[in-house]
């Protein structure tokens, strides 16, 4: 394969790199791809913005950064891999598949699936061929922003792990898990064997409650942290949806093979945040 020009070097991206070292890692602020295989995933990450008063944030980072990287690289043959998120689907029927309907709120979800929407137009515009990597929530040593507003999950691990009290919402969340070992190889195959102008799920197609991975959390951790209950959030209600999980079908069928449980990878970080304070 044609090696790969990394834009966006965060917490998967750190994970890809480790596994395949011939990639080569964009400097942040380039615009220009040393190579014609791009994988793309710069990004914001989370809804939270407007919330803290930036209404403009996440489309300088989703859409014009996303947009001068496609006009620095305009007339070559490219090949544009766009690492995009399960939040581009809201509320839709479960499980997700890529040909479902999209109705994401929220500012950081509705720029993000406006990034999809603009690179496919791009792409029949000029000529170019892409693909569409959706993430579904991805947990694993090494997440560095991991926050109550960015893998909300893991940093509740990291709570419990440390002897602190985390407070789940009542009823349950549901979400689809991937371990970032698993991801960052998900994604390499798509990019060897997926086909061009497609869109792919990038996890495990298995809904888990948020509630229940906390309880073996915590039991990992000898309950030195504490569990409580909390009405779900009204912004929250607002931007995302409680329940989520992906049909994989399509990743499966390159020979996508999942390596690592889930629930040991919770209980593996609860060791590793034992040891480790972020």
């Amino acid at each position: 394969m044609e090696k790969v020009s990394l834009f966006g070097h965060g917490f998967v991206g750190r994970e890809y790199t480790r596994q395949f070292p011939d990639t080569v890692v964009v400097e942040r602020n380039a615009k220009y791809s040393p190579t014609e295989n791009i994988l793309y995933g710069v990004s914001t990450i989370h809804n939270y913005h407007p919330k803290d008063g930036d209404l403009f944030i996440d489309v300088e980072t989703n859409i014009n950064h996303f947009l001068e990287v496609l006009e620095a690289n305009s007339g070559r043959d490219i090949t544009f891999n766009l690492i995009s998120s399960w939040f581009v689907y809201g509320e839709t029927e479960l499980p997700a598949k890529e040909d479902s309907p999209c109705n994401p709120t929220g500012f950081y979800s509705i720029t993000a699936r406006a990034k999809e929407q603009l690179l496919i137009s791009y792409a029949k515009t000029f000529g170019i061929k892409y693909r569409i990597l959706r993430l579904g929530n991805v947990i694993g040593a090494g997440d560095k922003k991991a926050s109550p507003r960015k893998n909300a999950v893991q940093w509740m691990v990291k709570e419990l792990a440390q002897g602190r009290e985390v407070k789940v919402y009542k009823g349950g969340a549901i979400r689809d898990f991937i371990d970032v070992r698993d991801c960052a190889r998900a994604i390499r195959l798509v990019l060897e064997k997926g086909e061009l102008n497609t869109i792919y799920n990038i996890s495990n197609g298995q809904g888990l409650n948020i509630s229940e991975l906390m309880e073996i959390a915590n039991r990992e951790a000898k309950f030195r942290g504490k569990i409580g209950e909390m009405e779900v959030p009204a912004f929250h209600k607002a931007v995302q949806t409680p329940k989520m999980f992906l049909d994989v079908k399509r990743l499966k069928s390159l020979g996508y093979v999942q390596q690592c449980d889930v629930k040991t990878s919770i209980r593996e970080l609860v060791h590793y945040y034992e040891n480790n304070s972020g």
